[in-house]
């Protein structure tokens, strides 16, 4: 027996019939005829295909990428398909035909133009629109459910999360917002110093931090931590049927997973940004002190001469704000999250960007709103 595959074709009596034989290995190159018998298939001109083998030896994976090849071809001809060969290869054959291809799992090859992936992302824009309504609907569903005490949410996940996204924040929110802090004062202080008003470096500090930066900060830093750890935990028990599984017992996943999330993040978000505040107060307080040479009681005094007690209330506006959007885009991507790992890094970083694009946007509107009303 040659040990080199080999492959014989010919047409006759409607039919045409595929020989093959030899010894077929991934390490051999396909012999030249199997390329002329796939050639010469869609020219035939007849109605049947027939595969036969002939003295066939050891074979392997190449083989059967030959002959699924023919088959496919084969039915996209409208060709009827005799299988003679081994049992082995006839029964790997009909599995591998056995299922349709699911209808948009090849990738197309031609590659899609800029104006054609525009309209694409614009037609889709709606139905992803609705989608999300529909969730910020079901969230405010199981809100209401809480009030009245038919919700399925468990008091000690709302502590558990105001814990993780509160107390476990506290230190990168303290470095962030004091370092913030040190650098309004000293951008304050190049032109400041230029007139000899040092001292209004402390009201420069205080209304940045208080009325807007703070909250700016805290949203930043918790939608990187915080909203990407919602965001991959609940993408990843959608991967592990975990949701599913909730829906089966009857637990509403919106109020087991969606619902503590959202308030500890509504809650704790406005804590932290007085909290970020206090350190961005601070850090001005030592670059004036130390940088500036102003006395410590002296720039006390004029941080609470310059910022007004509202400035305070409008960060706090921003902060329940930005909790609720950062709580809202984590948890929806992560309900909407696909059934793949791969899946889950991507949910995880939607979620980081689309809390940062809602933080920016409703900085923007509640900022044009105050200025309207004249706080």
């Amino acid at each position: 027996m040659n040990p080199s595959p080999q492959v014989s074709a010919s047409a006759a009596g409607g039919a045409f019939t595929v020989s093959v034989g030899g010894e077929w290995s991934i390490e051999t190159p396909w012999p030249q005829a199997a390329e002329s018998a796939l050639g010469r298939l869609a020219d035939s001109g007849v109605g049947a295909l027939i595969l036969k083998s002939d003295n066939l030896g050891k074979w392997d994976s190449s083989l059967l990428v030959f002959l699924v090849q023919l088959v496919d071809r084969a039915r996209k001809l409208k060709m009827k398909v005799e299988l003679d060969l081994p049992e082995g290869i006839d029964r790997l054959i009909r599995m591998a035909f056995a299922v349709p291809p699911r209808k948009g799992a090849q990738r197309n090859a031609a590659d899609t133009g800029f104006l054609e992936k525009v309209g694409q992302d614009t037609l889709s824009l709606w139905p992803r629109v609705a989608d999300f309504l529909g969730f910020l609907g079901d969230v405010s569903i199981g809100m209401g459910r809480l009030l009245v005490g038919r919700s399925k949410m468990r008091v000690k996940d709302l502590f558990v999360a105001m814990y993780e996204c509160g107390v476990l924040s506290l230190p990168i929110i303290s470095l962030t917002s004091m370092l913030f802090g040190l650098i309004l004062a000293f951008v304050g202080a190049v032109q400041l110093t230029q007139f000899g008003a040092q001292i209004y470096v402390a009201g420069l500090v205080g209304i940045g931090m208080l009325r807007v930066m703070g909250a700016v900060m805290v949203g930043v830093v918790m939608s990187g931590r915080v909203g990407a750890a919602y965001a991959a935990l609940i993408g990843t028990m959608q991967v592990n049927e975990e949701v599913d599984a909730l829906a089966v017992l009857g637990i509403s996943p919106i109020d087991f997973l969606v619902v503590p999330r959202v308030l500890a993040l509504t809650l704790m978000v406005p804590i932290l940004t007085v909290y970020a505040d206090f350190m961005g107060v601070i850090g001005g307080y030592l670059v004036g002190t130390t940088m500036l040479g102003l006395n410590p009681l002296e720039y006390i005094h004029a941080t609470e001469q310059m910022v007004p007690f509202r400035q305070l209330l409008v960060g706090l506006i921003y902060g329940v704000v930005f909790g609720v959007v950062i709580a809202l885009a984590a948890c929806y991507e992560g309900m909407r999250c696909g059934r793949s790992a791969m899946a889950v890094g991507q949910t995880t970083t939607r979620a980081v960007v689309f809390s940062l694009v809602g933080i920016i946007v409703m900085t923007a509107i509640i900022t044009v709103i105050c200025n309207v009303i004249g706080i």
